[in-house]
């Protein structure tokens, strides 16, 4: 299990190096298709044997003698079309059988991990794109529709067609622009902004309960979305639980940079994320914190954390929380064999040319990651039904897209391609050298298990980067977003807790106890454990110096 999803994972690496290309760039032949073909050339019989096989079976598709069907879970056909009409059914058939046909060659091939990672993402577009069920004249969903319609739903999909297309990341919506609103529908728990910099505003949230917890919570989002994927909705927002949990609970909601902020790098978002610490720290009236970061910015908080060790205030962060962040991207899914030096100075050209890394761009390249899920499905959805996209917050969410300043995309790229953070002062801090094993604060590390962004295993090595003796780790179900908006109540959810050891990650999940429903209970217990003593909910947010401002969600988080 655990083998063929590392081998499914792209992590964020691969966002910000190949996010720079366009998608035909990515598909083109180049060294790895010449060394798949020098394989297969090596192995004549083998390959001769594969080609005859599914000439036979073609065969008895044309003769109506194969019983050949999708698998259980191939949704794609579900049409009773594509097996009471004969063409349809022979034409999926003959798909399968082909598609099966270039899996076994591919497996054959025995590529390095490297050529196969390149080519595995080149395999799965090619017959994802091919499947019949997208092709608008043979797709049954579609003729029903233009008969229920009478044709409008072919005017409403070429209309469709026409939008996506124009302007990037031009792959199917997944979600209509107005579907929610910010502040409205979506980021709605009660707050203030209580601080405001060039780079980020601080939203201190209204507690929900008479006392709260002396120690407070900051919360750090990635630096690739907007901050409101921890208050996305109520009833499903991790902001809100906390709240009514009786968590003082802190945000940073970044900036959406633009290319006069061309030079914001690891040190300006460090040291951002240290006076957000302290404004917490001030209003709370404590001398620490718990950080909460997911994804790129658990990455940034991981490395404050080292650099406040290193000066000797690493007490000031009264608890670790990385949420599905990898630190050590050593052979850690598609990013790793993506990545090369040349390909990596190519994308830092290419974002310090505009100043910035176009977040549509990395909204493309994710989306091409997951071709069934997140293009073809909406492309029949969209454009051979001519239909709207259902409404989903997280959807909206990762629709409503954000830029990267080109010094952070380099630093990110180059940290990455070294894998910097696995060796000790191998990258700074502001002006620290960061060494990952001084942080000794206790750590709480989240992995999903289907996460195809920050693979699971390397959030578990990452984990056992840090020097905290109190180290947890968990692993929920689900992937990337999922296994972090995960309110309880949920019955299809679980997730594995426990401590980091020397243990590898398939000898840990093997020996780890699995509870059903959400982790947030869990974490919650873990946060009272060290929040000191309940103490009298504040009255007003903020503090003096630190007066409300507006109301939350703030301004930056509807800037475009």
């Amino acid at each position: 299990m655990s083998a063929r999803f590392e081998e499914l994972a792209a992590p964020l690496d691969l966002l910000l190096v190949n996010s720079t290309r366009n998608f035909a760039g990515r598909m083109m032949p180049n060294a790895s298709w010449a060394r798949l073909g020098g394989q297969l050339a090596r192995h004549p019989r083998t390959v001769a044997a594969e080609v005859g096989s599914l000439g036979r079976e073609l065969a008895m598709i044309a003769a109506g003698d194969s019983e050949r069907g999708p698998a259980r879970s191939d949704k794609r056909f579900s049409d009773p079309a594509w097996q009471g009409n004969p063409l349809m059914r022979r034409t999926m058939q003959a798909y399968l059988a082909t598609s099966d046909t270039a899996e076994q060659l591919f497996a054959d091939a025995n590529l390095s991990w490297r050529d196969r990672e390149k080519m595995r993402f080149v395999l799965d577009n090619l017959i994802e794109g091919l499947s019949p069920t997208n092709n608008p004249v043979l797709s049954p969903l579609g003729w029903k529709a233009l008969i229920d319609t009478g044709g409008l739903s072919a005017v409403r999909g070429l209309r469709a067609f026409a939008r996506d297309m124009g302007s990037k990341p031009r792959v199917p919506a997944m979600v209509e622009p107005d579907a929610y609103e910010v502040g409205e529908t979506v980021a709605v728990t009660k707050g203030a902004v209580v601080l405001q910099t060039r780079m980020f505003e601080l939203i201190h949230y209204a507690p929900q309960t008479p006392t709260v917890r002396q120690t407070p919570l900051l919360m750090v989002p990635p630096v690739i979305n907007k901050y409101y994927i921890m208050d996305i909705a109520p009833g499903r927002s991790m902001i809100e639980y906390f709240v009514a949990q009786g968590q003082q609970v802190f945000a940073i909601s970044w900036r959406n940079p633009v290319a006069r902020h061309r030079d914001w790098g690891f040190d300006a978002y460090g040291a951002a994320i240290v006076e957000a610490l302290d404004a917490v720290c001030t209003i709370a009236g404590t001398d620490s914190a718990h950080l909460l970061a997911t994804c790129s910015g658990g990455i940034l908080a991981a490395m404050v954390a080292a650099h406040l060790a290193e000066i000797g205030e690493g007490d000031k962060i009264a608890g670790l929380t990385l949420a599905v962040t990898v630190l050590d991207q050593n052979r850690a899914g598609f990013a790793s064999a993506a990545m090369s030096e040349r390909s990596a100075r190519a994308a830092i050209r290419s974002s310090a040319r505009k100043g910035y890394l176009d977040g549509r761009a990395m909204a493309e390249m994710f989306a091409w990651l997951r071709p069934t899920d997140l293009v073809w499905r909406y492309w029949v959805n969209n454009y051979v039904q001519g239909r709207t996209p259902a409404p989903f917050d997280v959807l909206f969410w990762n629709a409503d897209t954000t830029r990267m300043t080109a010094a952070l995309h380099r630093d990110m790229v180059l940290m990455g391609l070294h894998n910097s953070l696995t060796t000790p002062g191998a990258v700074t801090m502001v002006g620290s050298p960061v060494d990952l094993g001084k942080i000794t604060t206790d750590a709480y590390v989240i992995g999903g298990i289907a996460d195809h962004i920050c693979p699971w295993q390397a959030t578990y090595r990452s984990a056992q980067l840090l020097g905290s003796k109190d180290n947890t780790y968990v692993l929920s179900s689900s992937g990337h977003i999922a296994a972090l908006v995960n309110p309880p109540g949920n019955p299809k959810a679980s997730y594995q807790a426990g401590p980091i050891d020397d243990l590898t990650a398939d000898e840990w999940a093997a020996a780890t106890e699995t509870s059903t429903d959400s982790w947030w209970p869990h974490y919650i217990q873990w946060l009272a454990a060290r929040s000191g003593p309940e103490v009298a909910a504040p009255t007003v947010l903020g503090g003096k110096g630190f007066e409300p401002l507006a109301p939350a969600p703030g301004t930056y988080v509807r800037e475009k």
